[in-house]
């Protein structure tokens, strides 16, 4: 890239110099400056609509065949520059791309991560810091891209196809993760992975619990559920002090959140309005209506009490505040749907991974 630019830059300033010294010659010929870069113009660029004034005497022509050649071969000069530019960057990704599918396809005993959300990249920086051999694969380009970018090695294609698979050495890996966010394509991973390589450790995702079972009859060795872990983490967070100081301490509930944001779960106060379908209803309910989205830790009354892990038949009353752990992507959907007061925390010195949002 740097020899083509060089080359351009040369066919410009040779170019010009072209362009100054013939007009100075036509001039000296005793044309006028427009006549003068009238000439030189048709001439260099062949148009072919005759000369201004007859070319009569021998150093005329033989300089006009001099601008001739000058003015075509810097011109020829420039345009290769271009051309060089532009092969050489294809050359470039082309031997780019050869040499990543040799690192891959000499990778054994490595992992395979399927999904490059958020996710797959956390699990991909830890991999990658604990120097263990791993190559992605993701259907979304971009998403490829950025693993190349993170200097990963990546392969775009679909995970749930056997072709795919074998491009990243299913045969002599020695572990798959399949972190994507919809379940049926884990359990379709997953199965597909196991008919490959009997002897392969598979790690799948799921979003919900029901999922688990079916993980685990496709051939998932260990099912990871991100709210179950989630909660975990939460867990060890609170054993360390007192629960009900724990929830009434904001700072630490927005760390806690932050940490919880690298698994796509968070951690939220839903607030019970006047006009809110939940109004009169039990937290019961509301865990069923989210459809597994959220678990209810705690709840605080309108009278400032705070309830931990409520029963399941406590009724929502104006101005009750539960406080939920759940999907990040499906609390403020159900906060909007049932018209929920929501307060989402983060602390203002500690903020998740900068990682890209996951599909």
């Amino acid at each position: 890239m740097q020899n083509s630019s060089k080359r351009i830059q040369m066919g410009v300033l040779f170019f010009i110099i072209t362009l100054v010294f013939s007009t100075l010659g036509y001039k000296l010929f005793g044309w006028t400056t427009l006549e003068a870069i009238y000439m030189v113009v048709i001439t260099i660029f062949g148009v072919g609509y005759g000369e201004v004034r007859p070319l009569v005497t021998p150093t005329e022509r033989i300089f006009t065949m001099l601008v001739i050649l000058a003015g075509t071969t810097s011109a020829v000069y420039i345009v290769g520059g271009f051309v060089q530019m532009v092969t050489e960057g294809e050359i470039h990704r082309a031997l780019d791309n050869q040499q990543r599918q040799r690192q891959i396809a000499h990778l054994a005993h490595h992992t395979i991560i399927c999904g490059f959300g958020r996710m797959g990249q956390v699990l991909a920086k830890q991999l990658d810091e604990a120097g263990i051999a791993f190559v992605v694969i993701d259907n979304q380009p971009q998403q490829i891209s950025l693993a190349e970018k993170l200097g990963y090695l990546a392969h775009c294609g679909d995970a749930t196809r056997e072709e795919q698979l074998h491009s990243v050495n299913i045969m002599t890996a020695k572990c798959l993760a399949t972190v994507l966010p919809e379940d049926a394509t884990n359990v379709f991973i997953t199965l597909t992975a196991r008919e490959l390589n009997p002897n392969l450790m598979i790690l799948a995702r799921g979003e919900v619990p029901e999922t688990e079972r079916k993980l685990r009859l496709a051939g998932a060795n260990r099912v990871i559920l991100p709210l179950t872990v989630g909660a975990i983490q939460m867990a060890n967070l609170i054993t360390q002090s007192n629960l009900r100081d724990f929830l009434n301490r904001p700072d630490e509930r927005g760390y806690l959140n932050d940490l919880l944001a690298n698994i796509d779960v968070q951690l939220d106060e839903l607030t019970v309005l006047a006009d809110s379908p939940a109004l009169g209803r039990t937290i019961m309910e509301m865990e069923v209506r989210s459809k597994g989205a959220f678990i209810v830790v705690a709840l605080r009354q309108a009278d400032g009490r705070t309830l931990l892990h409520p029963h399941p038949s406590q009724i929502l009353n104006d101005h009750d505040t539960i406080i939920v752990l759940g999907h990040r992507q499906e609390i403020p959907r159900f906060a909007e749907r049932y018209q929920f007061q929501r307060k989402q925390l983060h602390t203002p010195n500690l903020r998740p991974l900068s990682l890209p949002s996951s599909p």
